[in-house]
């Protein structure tokens, strides 16, 4: 696992409507209904067999490595090729930032880098650095930038193997940080968001684009199925990895819901918190700043 106002190159796939109005964030500090640590109900993914934030981050590291050769092929036939839409979607809302020739941005959980791309083509001379602890996912990102149909913004996209809980970066480096259906697979929620608002200059901006789980009652319905029942067989199938595409719904599933990651980010010390669905509810962008 994206407010503005709907865009054309959006489609609903029959969705209820693209966008729901932002919504103000809670009050700085206001509870959410879970504890931001660890061990709480908004405290990070869990891997099924995992013993704690440790080894759920090595499974999870060792899961997505393992589906790589596959994980753009299985991203765009599973969602539809909107997966494609959301990410240009995310650039165009921080296109003020990322047209300033100094900006500096930070692509978290960046995987084979497709956030990374649609970001430089919006940017004018802007630096972006794509960060993810799977240096196989890496591997591919680094070959998809080299390649002779990549704009030279494209091509100077630095990819940097860490991890979102310790960031190898300075206090205050980056104007934005984004991450887009790589937060919800971090061990530790509140600690990520610190990295993030550490990492970022006052008055920076940060983007979360997640899936989530819409509200409709029918059209909720239709999604719960296709992406408990559909999804998992035919992503394992193609991808050879059962696993991980049982994984995908069941992190979703506990991921917080858009109000209580909203309150999380407040009291975590950001301001202007704001979300929005899109395509009936099914992706949410949570943004803020420093």
């Amino acid at each position: 696992m994206t407010r503005p106002t709907p865009e054309a190159d959006a489609p609903s796939h029959g969705a209820p409507s693209q966008d729901a109005p932002s919504h103000d964030a809670p009050l700085r500090g206001a509870p959410s209904r879970g504890a931001p640590s660890g061990d709480g109900p908004l405290g990070g993914t869990r891997f099924e067999g995992a013993a704690g934030e440790q080894e759920t981050s090595r499974r999870v590291r060792e899961m997505f490595s393992g589906i790589a050769p596959r994980y753009d092929l299985l991203n765009h036939l599973l969602s539809g090729r909107l997966d494609d839409v959301w990410r240009r979607r995310v650039a165009r809302r921080f296109a003020s930032t990322l047209a300033r020739p100094d900006a500096r941005v930070l692509d978290l959980c960046c995987g084979t880098g497709d956030l990374a791309f649609a970001l430089a083509r919006k940017a004018s001379g802007a630096q972006i650095i794509g960060a993810d602890f799977s240096g196989a996912m890496l591997a591919i990102a680094r070959r998809k930038a080299s390649a002779a149909n990549r704009s030279p913004a494209e091509n100077a996209i630095e990819f940097v193997e860490a991890d979102a809980l310790h960031l190898p970066f300075a206090d205050a480096t980056f104007d934005l940080v984004t991450s887009a259906f790589g937060f919800r697979n971090l061990a530790n929620y509140g600690e990520g968001l610190k990295e993030i608002r550490r990492v970022l200059r006052p008055g920076g901006e940060v983007g979360i684009l997640e899936f989530a789980e819409p509200r409709g009652k029918i059209f909720g319905a239709l999604y719960r199925f296709y992406f408990r029942r559909i999804l998992p067989t035919l992503g394992g199938a193609i991808s050879g990895n059962s696993a991980a595409y049982s994984y995908l719904p069941r992190s979703v599933g506990r991921f917080p819901s858009p109000e209580e990651l909203a309150a999380q980010m407040a009291s975590a010390g950001f301001g202007d918190v704001r979300f929005a669905r899109w395509t009936g509810g099914t992706v949410t962008l949570h943004t803020g700043t420093r």
